[in-house]
Order: C-alpha cells, then structure tokens, then sequence
C-alpha cells in the first residue's frame, strides 16, 4: 500500500496533540504522512506555559507553492484539525479543491474543531467558513455533538435528532460523519457515552446505501489532549482499510482509543502517586507504548447497527 496523506495540523516539540498525535499512527499502520504544522509550540497549552509561532496563510500557500513545483502534489488524504485564523482555513479549502482535481478519488478527513459543551474554542467567525465551504469538500467528517448543532443549526436531543443532524451534514457534503461524543443518554448507564456515525455509499447498480451505527463508550475520569485528533487519524487509516464497513472501523478505531487512554491513565496515576492529580505533562498520551495496540487492536467494543 503506497497510500500518502497531507496533514495540516498543529505541532508541539513536548507531546502529542495534532500531528504528533496523527503521524505515528498512521506511518504505524503503513501510510506515508507529509506534515504541514500550522502552530509549533513548545507543548499544547494545557500546560502553565506555552512558547511558539503560528503559521500564516501566506506561509502556508509558500510550501504548498514548494511542493507543488517539483510535481509532488499528489495524495489520497488530506487530514485537518484544530484550526482559528480564517484566512488559514480559507487556503486550506483552497488546496484541498486544487489537490482533488488532480486526484478526483482523494478522501478530505476534517475534524471541524470548534468547541464543545457549549463553549467555542475557536473565533465565531469560522462557523460560516465550516459551514459553507470546509464541510461541503470533506469527506469524512468528525463533529461532537456541540460541532455538528453549530454546524446545521439544530439541536440534539434524542437518536432521531442525531440520525436527522447527520442526514443533513450528508447533504452538505461528506459521505461519512462521525458523531464522536453526544449527551444522549446511554442505554448502559451514565458512566457511557454515546457516539454515532452514518456512512452513505453508492453499489455498483447506482443504488445508494446508509450504515448508521451507535457505540457506547466507557467514559474516563480524566483530561486528555490530542485525543480528537487521534481519533480522525484512525478512522481516516481504519475507513481505508474498511472502505465500506463503518461499523468495523469504528470498532477498531474506539478500540485503538481505549487502549492508548487506558495504557495512559494507568502510567498518569502510577507517575503521580496515591491521591495525587497527575500533570497534564504526565498524562500526555502513552503513543510509542501503544504501537502494537495501534496496529492490531483487541475490540474492546461493539457498534450497534441502528
């Protein structure tokens, strides 16, 4: 498999979060990964202290330009996540239509970061940009359930509203969406969380397909960094080796995960002792230990098919 992906996401010298949390997975599981660092800082900011640059949307056109004069511009994936100058995302749409129309079959996987629990991380100005013009070239998409209301201006209160919002953000555009995290009650009890996913595909006689599926995922008492962004590597590398069982590379996507959070949360509280809260420093994801996890998951989990 000669399979090459452009991830444009932020990089931290200490830590993994965006493409230090993308790469190593993906290159793992047998993909080739070009980085484009849209921040490079010293450590995600989570921390007490932060140093480093952010990258400008002038910047950015430059080393695409780079790439593309030596003939190298082509790809299967384009993978995004955290994103908030509006110009960046602007030229990142940009180059994700240029790269499509040399490679028509190219998949954009896009983690539309924009906050959750009700509160935004990123300047209200980027909803319209996602909206109107990020969502309709991706592929893939990866909302939480705050991202996906913002995104069709609907709220989730039940499956069926959840079932409709992914409906919709179909008809924006992406053929899968995966709701990562929702509010809905879990039908295991309050120590699950529920996430769901739609996949529509056309068969071969034209006729057109939709999986819709929903997982129950144990919740972990702790904050973890750079675990969206693992998530969309994932399902970008599982969804490729599954192309049409979302079902499947959902279930080995959450399994990957569980054991990386687990393997994680058991080295954070060992690190910080008995009735200690460990550092944001010590529960950086456990990413090298986790590679054998990483390339053959134990399904740990189920998907219900809806």
């Amino acid at each position: 498999m000669d399979c090459r992906v452009l991830s444009v996401q932020s990089h931290v010298v200490r830590g993994y979060v965006g493409n230090k949390s993308a790469s190593f997975p993906l290159q793992v599981l047998g993909f080739e990964v070009d980085t484009i660092n849209s921040v490079q800082f010293s450590n995600h900011t989570g921390y007490e202290h932060w140093k480093g640059q952010v990258m400008t949307a002038d910047e950015l056109h430059v080393l695409y330009e780079g790439i593309k004069l030596n003939n190298v511009n082509h790809y299967d994936y384009v993978l995004t996540g955290y994103s908030r100058d509006d110009s960046f995302l602007e030229t990142v749409v940009n180059i994700v239509q240029e790269l499509k129309r040399a490679n028509p079959s190219l998949v954009y996987v896009c983690d539309p970061v924009l906050g959750d629990n009700g509160a935004m991380y990123v300047p209200e100005n980027l909803v319209p940009i996602y909206r109107d013009k990020v969502v309709p070239a991706a592929d893939i998409i990866t909302p939480n359930q705050f991202e996906a209301e913002l995104l069709t201006g609907r709220s989730i209160s039940s499956e069926k509203d959840a079932i409709e919002v992914m409906n919709l953000l179909h008809s924006m555009g992406p053929e899968t969406v995966v709701i990562t995290s929702s509010d809905l009650p879990s039908p295991l009890g309050d120590q699950y969380l529920v996430a769901l996913g739609s996949q529509k595909r056309v068969r071969a006689d034209g006729t057109m397909v939709t999986q819709q599926i929903r997982m129950d995922i144990p919740r972990v008492d702790a904050v973890f960094v750079g675990t969206g962004d693992l998530f969309a590597a994932m399902l970008l590398a599982w969804t490729h080796l599954h192309p049409n069982d979302l079902k499947t590379a959902c279930e080995k996507t959450i399994s990957v995960m569980h054991h990386v959070i687990k393997r994680t949360i058991t080295y954070a509280k060992e690190v910080a002792g008995p009735d200690r809260k460990p550092s944001p420093a010590q529960l950086e994801l456990r990413m090298i230990q986790s590679k054998a996890d990483i390339e053959d998951p134990a399904i740990v989990l189920n998907a219900v098919v809806m």
